[in-house]
């Protein structure tokens, strides 16, 4: 086995800065969106501001509204750039064990005491984080590569209770699917399966890049 010749922040500063976020250019988008849950399907239009900000009009259903509003979101609020200092500044990083596909685990304390990451090839392959009075636990598996920072393609996430380890919500699989419009990769699709055999399919055509201006 090779050598780590790196520290644990250095490798995972790398791993950060290897993401593929939006610049402060960023002017925002419309799209068309179909979202399909069982057998129902919805479809409107969906906004995504300058500000990261999300809006969906024509979906009438509540709960498929705030669904579709919640997954542009969560796609937005990761395309974020912000310096690794500013996000990572007051915690500490050690290296942990590296498992048999090369990946180096990386135990955090400080501000986030309890948190974990596996980078390999400069990409953050496992998220172990407490957010929000939770454990997310996220694995990426593939990703897609930019030419400008990686995009997780498949990946899955399971939910904890911080303090019993009680499973709060069961194994998801994810698949995204981008298209660069303009000078920004946006994403066009999201499969979710759950566990209990559900889908959830979120597809994003007709992508238009909103003028700065507007």
């Amino acid at each position: 086995m090779t050598a780590i010749k790196t520290s644990a922040r250095e490798l995972l500063r790398a791993a950060y800065e290897n993401r593929y976020t939006w610049d402060s250019s960023f002017p925002g988008y419309t799209s068309d969106v179909t979202f399909r849950r069982g057998d129902q399907t919805f479809t409107g239009k969906a906004q995504v501001n300058p500000d990261l900000s999300a809006e969906v009009a024509g979906i009438d259903d509540e709960e498929a509204h705030k669904m579709v509003k919640g997954q542009l979101w969560e796609v937005a609020i990761h395309r974020v750039r912000r310096e690794f200092e500013d996000t990572h500044g007051k915690n500490k990083f050690e290296l942990g064990e590296v498992d048999d596909s090369g990946a180096v685990e990386i135990l955090v304390s400080g501000k986030s005491e309890g948190d974990r990451y596996k980078v390999r090839n400069d990409e953050v392959v496992l998220v172990h984080r407490h957010i929000h009075g939770v454990v997310v636990t996220i694995n990426t598996f593939d990703s897609h590569d930019t030419g400008a920072g990686y995009l997780s393609h498949t990946y899955d996430s399971v939910y904890h209770d911080p303090k019993t380890g009680e499973l709060k919500q069961g194994r998801s699989e994810y698949r995204d699917e981008y298209e660069k419009v303009g000078d920004y990769f946006i994403l066009t699709e999201r499969v979710i399966r759950s566990e209990d055999g559900s889908e959830q399919v979120y597809q994003f055509s007709n992508i238009q890049l909103m003028s700065p201006e507007r």
